[in-house]
């Protein structure tokens, strides 16, 4: 009998002014595009959104606190409406960019502290629902995002960290040890072992190497068949 192929999406950060866009943009499937909240110009969101049109890149939006000093990774206290109309700012900006260059804005995924505070946050993540429209969701498995997102209707969809260290099911604080992976091997293998659980993989692309680490999660990826490609069309 034959073997079913199985798909898995491979995701990155981009436009985030200290990343390879070009070269990440030959390994992903999906783009992560950062939206000028925590890094990222209208001008480098072109060329990313112009580059992923032409590779068949999906591409969503990265949105954030707006906090460019501590690019989005310290927690902010924004209230429910301020937060909400942060998120449709970012995700209006890369729209209009979006639709320029040929392609669309088709889902939305917090950054940095961000995407932790609504892990458990529920009206932190109603704010960022409530100021992304009807687009898909991309957040970390059993997260009230995606808990409120799902329960609203929306299209939602889990990811892993290969080159992120866990603990108890969670992701360890960057500040401490074991929290980030650099041996190109040991992200690819965490990375397959990750992919049966979840829709997507993402690799930092603030990362030293990251596009190294990218080609080594898709060739482990495909050797391990499956298909890589985007989790949405």
């Amino acid at each position: 009998m034959p073997v079913e192929t199985r798909s898995v999406d491979l995701n990155a950060d981009l436009a985030e002014e200290v990343t390879d866009d070009a070269g990440l943009l030959a390994v992903v499937t999906s783009a992560n595009v950062a939206c000028g909240f925590h890094a990222g110009t209208p001008a480098i969101m072109r060329a990313v959104c112009a580059e992923a049109a032409r590779r068949g890149v999906v591409v969503g939006a990265q949105v954030s606190y707006r906090d460019r000093e501590h690019f989005g990774r310290m927690a902010l206290d924004v209230a429910h409406d301020e937060l909400r109309d942060q998120v449709a700012e970012q995700v209006a900006l890369l729209s209009e960019i979006a639709a320029g260059e040929g392609t669309r804005v088709s889902y939305v995924k917090p950054h940095g502290a961000l995407y932790h505070r609504v892990t458990d946050d529920a009206e932190q993540a109603d704010a960022v629902l409530a100021g992304s429209g009807d687009l898909a969701v991309l957040g970390f498995p059993g997260s009230r995002l995606l808990a409120l997102a799902e329960a609203a209707g929306r299209a939602t969809y889990e990811e892993g960290f290969p080159d992120r260290g866990y603990a108890d099911g969670r992701l360890i604080d960057r500040d401490r040890p074991g929290a980030l992976l650099e041996d190109s091997e040991e992200i690819a293998s965490q990375a397959v072992r990750l992919a049966p659980a979840v829709a997507s993989l993402c690799v930092h692309g603030d990362s030293p190497g990251a596009v190294a680490h990218a080609h080594a999660v898709r060739r482990a990826l495909e050797a391990a068949s499956y298909r890589v490609a985007p989790f949405l069309d």
